[in-house]
């Protein structure tokens, strides 16, 4: 159910009251919720505009909510807020709703999008590195959320897989495999390496190179054929990584530079007749007055180099043109590093004015933050290297399932790298989603996979704490009435039914860490409840009750969880 919009319906009958209809409800989530559920903290700029005491106006609003049917108390706090406690028998009827539905009482959206979202887009030159796991785990649980809300979710994994650095490479595979011709592709780091230093070194080889790449733009079909073999490897290796990860990214979502490479020249052609791109020094160039420096020269967006190359500016305009007429995007989501920022703003701005991105479809940069090491610097090896992502994977599995291990001795060896591998993945994605994704983040083992804190680990433990009481629970009736008489019961209620106000709020703004910061409140509630509320001791209709909200509370967890691309165990 959409709480926030059934208590904010009851508070703005309430303002209308008071007097105060021309004025917007501002209501947010309790901070604290021993003092209320919800708060209305608009009253005081409606009385600065009423010119009123916002204290005295506020108690008009709280008196008008006596005998609600949703609203059990409104208190006056501080200067003008107004905490409010919603009926135990309405947050009864609605557990009950949410215990017999498939989606926990979830709605799906009614206005349903096709949203693409571009996200990963490794460079197919080079092994996957910890800078791709960003873009990777918060573009899939982003698109995890959209899906459930019910919005038809097209992913694109927009791969590097074009330009002169190919002809390199197809190269480099044509001399190894004359040497032996079982050659296999296993180390992309080394690989590349090791062209790069024949390339440099080798005057012979960089021709053969260069000649490659006017051979692959060209479309020759032998040399087409040692580049489908080079990408076929390298994406092998990334869907290697995504598998790892429990991403949702298939091989099938690829859609690399190449593909836009026949339309690049007519997306230069179509600008300049637009009258937008014009001739500059050699170069096709769109300026954008929108981005003027500070002597207020416009900004230039190049979209063909000089002697007619292309940029990623050209790519990018085909890649969008494509997604909107051809995709039919409602909604475009590119999950990239924030650096990029102003590149993607021009790329709006330039589809914009040439057509390409309709006033009814909305285009959004989805900027993340650097991961960091302890030093404060961005994460490296101690040798100052680029950490390969299965590198930091495996490590991940091998650090939890020996603290498994460790917490479990009578674990064998296969259900404790079982276990290890759900809690090391998790670990690993729910530190970047439980932060902003705009802010810098410091990558630390200890406090990741901490059973303590805001952490994967301690979600997983919850939800395994709910099985542990059903194991233990015997008979018991899902659909009898809910009775919710103690302060816990009505606080886990209550945030219980927020799920799909959370939901929204992610769909809506693409930050994952809202569904995380929800998630961990709704684990510490629980423990507190679980505490002060004993559930297997009890007995009646307060036991069966307690059930209840410990069912709904582990299949929230696991379905938020599941969200954020995070598997549950159920024992551990």
């Amino acid at each position: 159910m959409n709480l926030y919009q059934t208590v904010e319906r009851e508070a703005q009958a309430a303002f209308a009251a008071a007097g105060l209809s021309d004025s917007p409800v501002v209501l947010q989530a309790a901070k604290n919720p021993d003092f209320g559920d919800f708060q209305i903290n608009g009253v005081m700029g409606a009385a600065k505009k009423a010119k009123q005491n916002p204290r005295e106006l506020a108690q008009k609003v709280a008196e008008a909510l006596a005998d609600n049917a949703v609203i059990e108390s409104a208190e006056v706090a501080g200067p003008g807020f107004i905490n409010l406690r919603l009926r135990p028998e309405f947050l009864a009827q609605n557990i009950q709703t949410a215990l017999n539905d498939a989606r926990f009482g979830v709605a799906k959206t009614a206005q349903p999008k096709t949203v693409v979202i571009d996200y990963s887009s490794p460079n197919l030159a080079k092994e996957m590195h910890v800078g791709h796991l960003r873009s990777s785990i918060i573009g899939d649980s982003i698109s995890r959320v959209l899906e459930f809300m019910g919005n038809t979710v097209i992913r694109q994994n927009h791969v590097g897989d074009w330009g002169t650095q190919f002809g390199m490479l197809v190269a480099y595979l044509v001399e190894q495999q004359k040497d032996n011709a079982a050659f296999e592709l296993a180390d992309l780091e080394q690989f590349y390496r090791a062209a790069k230093v024949r390339f440099d070194e080798d005057p012979a080889f960089a021709d053969t190179a260069r000649e490659y790449v006017v051979k692959l733009q060209g479309g020759d079909e032998t040399v087409l054929a040692l580049w489908k073999q080079f990408v076929n490897i390298s994406l092998s290796h990334a869907q290697a990584v995504y598998d790892t990860l429990g991403l949702k990214l298939r091989p099938e979502d690829v859609a690399g530079e190449s593909k836009y490479n026949d339309d690049l020249q007519p997306v230069v052609d179509d600008l300049v007749e637009k009258g937008l791109a014009v001739e500059d020094d050699g170069a096709k160039v769109v300026f954008l007055d929108e981005f003027k420096n500070k002597e207020g020269e416009p900004a230039a967006f190049i979209v063909q180099k000089q002697g007619g190359g292309f940029l990623y500016a050209s790519t990018d305009l085909a890649c969008l043109r494509y997604r909107v007429g051809t995709l039919h995007a409602d909604r475009l989501l590119y999950v990239v590093d924030h650096r990029q920022a102003l590149h993607f703003e021009q790329l709006f701005t330039t589809s914009r004015k040439a057509g390409y991105l309709p006033e009814d479809v909305k285009a959004e940069f989805i900027g993340f933050g650097t991961m960091m090491g302890k030093d404060g610097k961005p994460f490296k090896t101690r040798s100052g290297d680029t950490v390969k992502l299965v590198d930091l994977l495996t490590e991940a599995v091998e650090r939890a399932t020996a603290l498994v291990k460790e917490k479990n001795p009578e674990l064998g060896a296969d259900e404790a790298e079982k276990i290890g591998k759900t809690v090391g993945i998790g670990a690993v994605k729910y530190a970047d989603l439980s932060k902003n994704r705009t802010s810098d983040y410091m990558f630390d083992w200890d406090a990741m996979l901490s059973f303590e804190g805001n952490t994967a680990p301690y979600l997983q433990y919850a939800y395994t704490r709910v099985q542990s009481v059903f194991r233990k629970a015997g008979e018991w009736d899902a659909n009898a009435p809910t009775v919710l008489a103690e302060p816990l019961e009505k606080q886990l209620a209550a945030e219980l039914l927020k799920f799909e106000d959370v939901l929204q709020s992610v769909a809506d703004t693409a930050y994952p860490h809202y569904l995380a910061a929800y998630l961990y409140q709704i684990a510490t509630l629980f423990s507190r409840f679980y505490e002060a509320c004993p559930i297997l001791k009890s007995e009646g209709a307060t036991r069966n009750s307690r059930l209840q909200l410990a069912k709904l509370t582990g299949d929230t967890l696991k379905q938020g969880l599941e969200l954020l691309g995070i598997d549950v165990l159920n024992v551990m």
